[in-house]
């Protein structure tokens, strides 16, 4: 399997087929998201949520296998050897946009959790139909610590039972690690973010324009990344 995400790609291009389906990746699940909102602005509540829950979930299986994995993104194998480009624009332009895709990255990984837990708290179902509910949405510190450990509950079963067998990894420990360090980060925005827009309709179509414009960013400076290593300035590789 991963000799094969090594070998070159189906686009025609100088990337190896793992750097191809992280680009194909990308544009899918960012495709369902624009689809989505558009369907969100059209009141098309249905067919918005099932696009939305459908793009997050592309995108947070793409990213579980990318960091399980390390084998979908730009220089997961080439490393300094795969741009090839000057030293100048390497470390002026590629290495900042790249830093900023890995910002966002981490934010989108965040909203994307915390936008699929909001939408269905704060949906309601009226004959049929899904609308936003204008109620006061809140929750408190007591109920998270209790979800929190639910949480980790299996989580630390699971590294306990790799460490019996001597087959817990250090890869694995910071994986998992970073999985819940990312659910309570929601949890924090949860508790700040509750004071300022306690309405939890208005929050979500407030905090959707904001994930919205991240994952458009995260497309482009993704694309362009690809675009930098694998046409303009290829490398070594390919």
């Amino acid at each position: 399997m991963f000799e094969w995400l090594r070998d070159p790609g189906f686009f025609g291009t100088h990337a190896t087929v793992g750097a191809d389906i992280s680009q194909l990746m990308a544009t899918l699940f960012t495709g369902l998201f624009v689809i989505g909102w558009f369907q969100a602005r059209r009141h098309r509540a249905d067919a918005h949520h099932w696009m939305m829950f459908g793009g997050m979930i592309a995108m947070l299986a793409f990213f579980i296998s990318y960091y399980l994995f390390r084998q979908l993104g730009v220089l997961a194998f080439e490393g300094k050897e795969g741009f090839g480009g000057s030293e100048a624009l390497y470390h002026n332009v590629f290495i900042p946009i790249l830093i900023v895709h890995i910002v966002l990255v981490v934010v989108g990984l965040v909203m994307a959790v915390y936008m699929i837990v909001l939408g269905f708290r704060a949906q309601l179902i009226e004959q049929g139909r899904r609308i936003l509910s204008d109620r006061i949405l809140q929750t408190t510190w007591g109920k998270i610590g209790m979800i929190f450990g639910i949480i980790c509950l299996p989580v630390a079963v699971y590294l306990l039972y790799l460490m019996a067998v001597d087959r817990l990894r250090m890869g694995r420990l910071v994986v998992w690690a970073g999985f819940l360090a990312i659910i309570a980060v929601v949890f924090a925005v949860e508790m700040t973010i509750q004071r300022l827009w306690p309405d939890g309709g208005h929050r979500h179509r407030t905090l959707g324009r904001f994930t919205m414009a991240i994952y458009c960013i995260l497309f482009v400076t993704g694309t362009t990344t690809y675009t930098m290593l694998y046409l303009l300035y290829p490398g070594k590789i390919g």
